[in-house]
């Protein structure tokens, strides 16, 4: 049909339809978003007085770099479960890869420094950090104290550069807190090992160069690790897929049919547990400092959205009860700060203890969640928008609640320590022993 307007000679539409394509963030303006990160505000007691130069230099060189690289693609990979492997390079300039391992290329930072790096890249993305943390204070340093010297020489300079992507795999489909207790075996064979068993929950396992594996020994019922490269025949590794957290780190469920490891792949200094736990006691410590980067983060998100965003004509800054609940998350993290650092001059000083590691992870996790859910309730509606970082941090604080021991499992071990009795397996079952 043709209109009878004289701005429509040729029968088309008439000119006001023809209009720009809308920017719908300028239809509905609300405030800034997680992909142009907020400053740091969050170091109210100025951490940075604790530490070294060096150390310094560290937390800003990662800072830089995670809001600048991370922050503009973070919420676009999180929301389609995928990894940005383009990223990698970028992470791996950042030399941090192998935190407090020294020499074969890696860079030998403090405890404190691996421990504030740890905390500036989840500051702005959980995931990142948790995939570099399995990579480097769990795989990079099962080889750098219990490898070969030849193990350390052949892999660590690789991994350290980023250049070669590893996994840890303890966890088993029906062993996840009672890890000690797995049922993977490794059966003794000419020139080598044979591997079969099962792990799950298994982060870096999908796209992983090397799989560090821990298997019961059947000649000495002990566990044992070894190295398992990805292309090992018998080797099969599935996506967990539908996870609500930590969507961007990809973690598997890894079958094992009769996977042979060589001998030279034996890590000789893993023969029991408690060697294992010699990397747990250093890995905990880095994981008591991911949720204190995320909680920074929350908070300076909030802190810069209550500035921004507005109602009943003022900037929800200024009302009372916003500034009681951005107050209460910024103490949470000063206190987490304190108890994280001190955490790692108990370990520097080597007066770090089984139960002050679990307790660190463990209350500073609880503290963390806490934050998370008063942040979510300052953003209101966009308190559930990924693209405001908090909906997305509030999602991936809960695996890190769970992993590397279970806040409960934690709260046992310190019990422990401090009580004397060990309560891990029922009442039921300890009256049997």
């Amino acid at each position: 049909m043709t209109r009878n307007n004289p701005d429509d000679k040729n029968g088309d539409m008439p000119s006001y339809f023809h209009l720009p394509p809308l920017d719908v963030s300028l239809a509905f303006p609300q405030a800034t978003p997680a992909s142009t990160f907020p400053p740091c505000v969050s170091d109210y007691f100025q951490l940075d007085d604790l530490l070294t130069s060096e150390e310094q230099a560290v937390r800003m060189k990662v800072r830089k770099c995670m809001e600048k690289e991370i922050a503009p693609i973070m919420t676009q990979y999180w929301e389609k479960a995928e990894f940005p492997f383009h990223a990698i390079p970028k992470l791996g300039e950042l030399c941090i890869a192998g935190g407090t391992i020294k020499g074969y290329g890696c860079p030998g930072l403090s405890v404190t420094g691996s421990a504030i790096a740890t905390a500036e890249v989840a500051r702005v993305d959980a995931s990142c950090s948790t995939f570099i943390l399995v990579h480097s204070s769990l795989a990079m340093l099962t080889i750098a104290l219990c490898g070969s010297e030849a193990q350390k020489q052949k892999y660590l300079p690789s991994l350290a550069q980023l250049k070669t992507i590893a996994c840890w795999a303890l966890t088993e489909p029906d062993y996840g807190s009672d890890a000690s207790a797995l049922k993977t075996i490794a059966t003794k064979v000419e020139g080598g090992w044979i591997l079969e068993g099962q792990k799950r929950w298994i982060g870096n396992s999908t796209f992983a160069d090397l799989l560090i594996v821990f298997a019961r020994n059947t000649s000495t019922n002990q566990i044992n690790g070894y190295i398992v490269h990805k292309d090992a025949p018998g080797l099969t590794v599935t996506k967990i897929e539908n996870k609500i957290g930590l969507r961007i780190v990809q973690n598997g469920d890894i079958v094992m049919r009769k996977v042979f490891v060589p001998d030279e792949d034996r890590i000789a200094g893993v023969n029991s547990f408690q060697d294992t736990n010699k990397v747990l006691a250093v890995s905990r410590v880095m994981v008591a400092w991911q949720p204190i980067g995320i909680s920074m983060g929350i908070y300076d998100m909030c802190h810069r959205y209550l500035s921004e965003r507005k109602q009943f004509g003022a900037p929800l800054a200024a009302f009372q009860i916003n500034q009681q609940k951005l107050v209460q998350m910024l103490s949470n993290v000063q206190a987490m700060i304190l108890v994280g650092w001190r955490l790692c001059k108990l370990y520097e000083s080597g007066k770090m203890t089984p139960g002050h590691a679990s307790l660190g992870k463990s209350w500073i996790t609880l503290r963390a969640r806490e934050t998370a859910a008063l942040g979510r309730e300052l953003l209101g509606g966009n308190g559930v928008l990924a693209d405001f970082l908090v909906a997305k941090a509030f999602c991936d604080l809960e695996p890190i609640y769970t992993y590397e021991g279970t806040y409960d499992i934690n709260t046992l071990v310190t019990g422990r320590e401090v009580t004397g009795f060990a309560s891990f397996k029922p009442a039921t079952q300890r009256s049997r022993m």
